[in-house]
């Protein structure tokens, strides 16, 4: 029972992290805190959408919140996500290096 809901939450993150945009904005505050309005900037999504994508964000542990004055700041919670969100990516640009060369493989096999 206790692994189910390890496993649980485990699944929250790595779907909190599998979206697409919410990986483009990861990747930004990656490195540094910043705004919605930043993030408006620096992705072009409408804030509506950031708003949402930094909700679900932090609802799941993967992003922190600052408030300074009027501001709200947003961070990356965890170095330590980062870190796994790297480690996935140098996993995916292996698997694709090898589909690469299976694919040339074939070909010159073929001539």
């Amino acid at each position: 029972m206790e692994k189910d809901n390890f496993y649980r939450l485990h699944a929250d993150i790595c779907k909190t992290i599998s979206n697409p945009n919410r990986q483009a904005i990861l990747e930004i505050i990656s490195n540094g805190e910043m705004t919605v309005t930043e993030l408006v900037d620096r992705t072009g999504m409408s804030q509506a959408n950031i708003s949402q994508h930094l909700a679900k964000m932090r609802s799941n542990g993967v992003a922190s919140t600052r408030h300074e004055g009027n501001n709200i700041y947003y961070s990356v919670s965890n170095p330590k996500i980062i870190e796994a969100y790297n480690l996935i990516s140098e996993v995916l640009q292996e698997i694709l290096l090898s589909k690469q060369k299976t694919i040339s493989d074939a070909i010159k096999n073929n001539k």
